[in-house]
C-alpha cells in the first residue's frame, strides 16, 4: 500500500478534510470551479480543453476508515464528429464516488488482510495525507467514462460522401450517377474514337463523295 505523493494544498484539486473531522457520520458539502488539467479526456477524440472551467460539487462524509467523497463534475468538451469530421462541442456531466482511507485505518480496528489477500484491492486504495486528498485521478477517470467514444455532431449525421468526400448534411440531394460497369469500357472507347476510325468502320473512304458520277 503506497501513500499518495506529497500533496500541495495550493493545488485546486487538493482538498482539506480537517474541518470535517473524524467523527463517523459528519458531512461537509463543497463547491469549487477549477481549471481542467492537461489531457483531460480521450486523446485524439474528445476532451475538455486544458484550462477550461470545471464545476465541482462535492459531498464529504466521514466514515470509520476514512472519508467518502461523492461528487459531480460539469464541463464543456470539444472534439470532432466521427462521421463528418466537423468540430463539435458538448456539455459533459460526470458523477463519481471514491473512498480516501486514513493512513492508520488498519490500526483502528480494521482487520488487516493476510499477505496475498486482496493485494490488488489494497494497491488501488487511495489515502489521505495530513488530512488532504487529491481528486485529479478520480476526476479524470470519471470524465473519460462520461465522454462518448464516438462523438457525433448530431444523432442523424449522414457523414461524408464515399466517392468525393462532400459533407452530406450540407447537400441532402447529393448523389453520383451510377454507371453500369459492363458499358463503362465501351463508353470510354466511343469517346476517344476519331472521325477517321468511324469512317473506316463504316466502309467508306475519307474524303470520297458517296454520290460520284458513274
Amino acid at each position: 500500500m503506497a501513500l499518495n505523493a506529497r500533496l500541495d494544498h495550493r493545488n485546486p484539486l487538493v482538498f482539506d478534510t480537517h474541518e470535517l473531522g473524524r467523527r463517523p457520520g459528519a458531512l461537509q458539502r463543497l463547491t469549487r470551479t477549477v481549471d481542467a488539467p492537461k489531457d483531460f479526456g480521450i486523446k485524439g477524440v474528445i476532451g475538455v480543453p486544458e484550462g477550461a472551467p470545471v464545476e465541482l460539487e462535492l459531498r464529504l462524509e466521514s466514515v470509520m476508515d476514512g472519508v467518502l467523497v461523492t461528487g459531480t463534475a460539469r464541463a464543456g468538451a470539444e472534439g470532432e464528429c466521427v462521421r463528418c469530421l466537423e468540430p463539435l462541442q458538448l456539455d459533459v456531466e460526470a458523477e463519481f464516488q471514491e473512498m480516501f482511507s486514513y493512513p492508520d485505518a488498519d490500526d483502528r480496528g480494521r482487520v488487516t488482510a493476510d499477505p496475498g489477500d486482496d493485494a490488488e484491492d489494497d494497491e488501488d486504495r487511495l489515502f489521505l495525507e495530513d488530512g488532504l486528498f487529491d481528486l485529479e485521478s478520480v476526476l479524470r477517470d470519471a470524465v473519460v467514462l462520461a465522454l462518448p467514444m464516438q462523438p457525433v455532431c448530431q444523432e442523424d449525421c449522414p457523414g461524408l460522401c464515399a466517392e468525393c468526400g462532400a459533407r452530406l448534411a450540407d447537400d441532402p440531394e447529393h448523389h453520383h450517377d451510377a454507371v453500369d460497369i459492363r458499358w463503362a469500357a465501351l463508353q470510354g472507347l466511343a469517346g476517344t474514337m476519331k472521325d477517321g476510325e468511324k469512317d473506316e468502320m463504316s466502309g467508306a473512304e475519307p474524303g470520297v463523295d458517296e454520290k460520284q458520277e458513274k
